[in-house]
């Protein structure tokens, strides 16, 4: 198939928005001629591949204070300038997955009556979902349960695609520290997470004692690379490309919950303890969490509320030894492990690249 249909991606900022449509993008590369929608100020360049011709815009993301209203203004008066890419690029389809770009690009959109995709890989959808996904021809659902929420939008539940790491079996790294002892993953999310840094900081002497090997994933964004002791159970990373190989062999993550996790670890089965960002929007990182933690394959725990004594505690309890027929068990980890290993609840269906493809035929 001649590759004459071109496809507008705009997604960026976080993980959460710009992984899915870089798993989108490697699908479809074959059949459409892509090209890449993002902000400047957000480090897309770090993360979109030069084949698909990245073009940025200045748009600033909004702040809480008295120019709220001028910000968002803004944002909707760069409309113009994604309607001038549309029509030099001849864009066919515009797919998007949601953040401040979705919003001007969908309007833009809709102007040029070009056909639009969201995806919201979120539980509770965001805002641009919320307030703009009645104008896309259709809105992709990471959960059956988001439908709930869109009363007013063509949904279709298609899951929310992984890198092609994940869909693969991954040996450990060779850089990850060798030896029996329970190992953690403890990251943020691709801009960190600056209070779990800290309390894992404050409880780092009692871990290495209790022999826990560790993988700290810092973030890339203003986050503080603290002076730690020399343990040889302890690594600290910025961030990596080997994150699926980490999860899938690692005993226990610890982490945020935003949607690009929650699915990371329902592919990989592993259990968690989940500390969602508290100010996320519609506090949906907790929605999200509770779709692991109402069937018991994670530990929920709100920032606010937590201390050393009370993350030292819950990893105590998850990580003690009941002996059982003569072996040794960690009885609440394996049931843990269990649990998202047995339920086929959360499972996801992953059929956006059928839908993509789809709209070759269709428009």
């Amino acid at each position: 198939m001649s590759k004459k249909n071109n496809l507008l991606i705009a997604a960026s900022g976080t993980g959460g928005h710009i992984f899915p449509a870089l798993a989108v993008s490697k699908e479809v590369e074959d059949e459409w001629n892509i090209h890449w929608l993002g902000i400047n100020q957000r480090h897309d360049g770090n993360f979109i591949p030069k084949k698909y011709n990245l073009r940025t815009l200045n748009i600033k993301t909004p702040r809480k204070n008295i120019f709220l209203f001028y910000q968002y203004i803004e944002i909707l008066m760069s409309t113009f300038q994604i309607i001038r890419i549309l029509k030099e690029k001849k864009i066919n389809l515009v797919f998007t997955t949601g953040g401040y770009i979705s919003a001007p690009t969908i309007v833009a959109s809709k102007l040029l009556r070009i056909p639009v995709i969201i995806h919201e890989s979120n539980l509770i959808p965001g805002m641009v979902t919320k307030y703009f996904g009645f104008l896309c021809n259709y809105v992709f659902l990471g959960f059956k349960k988001t439908n709930s929420y869109l009363k007013n939008c063509k949904t279709i539940f298609t899951g929310t695609p992984l890198r092609e790491q994940f869909y693969q079996s991954n040996l450990l790294p060779e850089w990850v520290p060798k030896g029996k002892g329970p190992l953690l993953i403890v990251m943020g999310g691709s801009q960190g997470a600056k209070a779990i840094n800290q309390i894992l900081y404050a409880s780092l002497e009692f871990l290495m004692k209790k022999q826990f090997r560790i993988v700290h994933i810092i973030g890339g964004y203003n986050q503080e690379s603290f002076h730690v002791k020399n343990f040889k159970n302890y690594v600290q990373k910025k961030f990596t490309n080997e994150i699926a190989a980490l999860i899938q062999n690692c005993d226990l993550v610890i982490s945020r919950s935003g949607s690009g996790t929650i699915n990371e670890l329902i592919e990989t089965q592993k259990p968690s303890i989940l500390i969602p960002f508290p100010y996320s929007k519609n506090n949906h990182q907790e929605k999200n969490a509770m779709i692991l933690a109402e069937i018991g394959g994670s530990v929920l725990m709100n920032q606010n509320k937590i201390s050393k004594e009370v993350f030292e505690g819950t990893l105590e309890r998850i990580f003690k030894i009941k002996s059982k027929n003569g072996e040794n068990q960690y009885k609440i980890l394996d049931l843990m492990r269990k649990n998202m290993e047995n339920n086929n609840k959360i499972k996801s269906k992953i059929e956006i690249k059928k839908f993509i493809n789809y709209f070759l035929k269709e428009f």
